[in-house]
């Protein structure tokens, strides 16, 4: 066999395996989608639903790091086909955690469904939110199915906007509990439902990290935004 055909064998493994990230990443944003409708309905037919997603997306990490460890395994790779392979074990992590943030939504919600708090709750606030993180997460998907590095950069960008959101809505929830403090039980649910969406956020923005990293080969976890724009000209 001749290292042409070796090749092309290669680079069809490696876009077969991309292509399954690509559908795992579906299924999270489904998740989160469907955990924030349950969040905004208060619906327990939807949090059980996000419940089955979970179990699709652990499924789907184990097989692609199984599929990603036998690539390696025959092909030994070297170079940029390596930090491909390497990002991609990293990407489906991420992306298994966002799915377990939204599980952590979906769970949160049965809980104060079952409390009789729901109505009680602010829930909309956390709306805008929601909307960013999931948001993001699907640009950071698009970016890693075209590698496109100044598109990971806006989101590196825009990931502070969640924080911001974030830091907002922790004041006001502080707010609501200094003044009535019947209001505090309620008000530390919502702020755990707040931290796990942040921390899609946080997934999302570690994917189009990742994304810099296969392409000019340069990790830029805990480097500036400036630094970042730099390596990425």
């Amino acid at each position: 066999m001749n290292d042409k055909h070796l090749s092309s064998q290669f680079d069809s493994e490696l876009s077969a395996v991309s292509s399954r990230v690509m559908e795992m990443g579906g299924l999270v944003e489904s998740q989160i989608r469907t955990a924030v409708y349950a969040l905004a309905q208060f619906s327990v037919e939807s949090a059980d639903q996000v419940f089955e997603l979970e179990t699709r997306v652990n499924a789907m990490e184990v097989d692609i790091d199984r599929e990603l460890s036998s690539i390696i395994a025959r092909r030994q790779p070297t170079a940029r086909d390596l930090r491909l392979l390497i990002a991609i074990s990293k990407t489906t992590a991420n992306l298994e955690r966002a799915g377990d943030e939204a599980d952590k939504i979906a769970r949160m919600v049965k809980s104060i469904i079952s409390s009789g708090s729901a109505r009680a709750l602010p829930a909309s606030e956390l709306r805008v939110a929601c909307d960013l993180a999931s948001g993001l997460l699907r640009k950071a998907l698009d970016a890693f199915a075209r590698l496109d590095v100044n598109m990971a950069v806006s989101i590196l960008k825009e990931d502070d906007a969640i924080d911001l959101e974030f830091d907002g809505f922790v004041r006001k929830l502080i707010t609501y509990m200094m003044e009535d403090p019947r209001t505090i039980s309620p008000s530390l649910d919502l702020l755990f439902l707040a931290k796990a969406i942040e921390r899609i956020g946080d997934h999302a923005k570690n994917i189009a990290e990742l994304i810099i990293y296969i392409v000019k080969g340069a990790d830029v976890r805990h480097t500036s935004i400036d630094a970042i724009e730099s390596v990425v000209r």
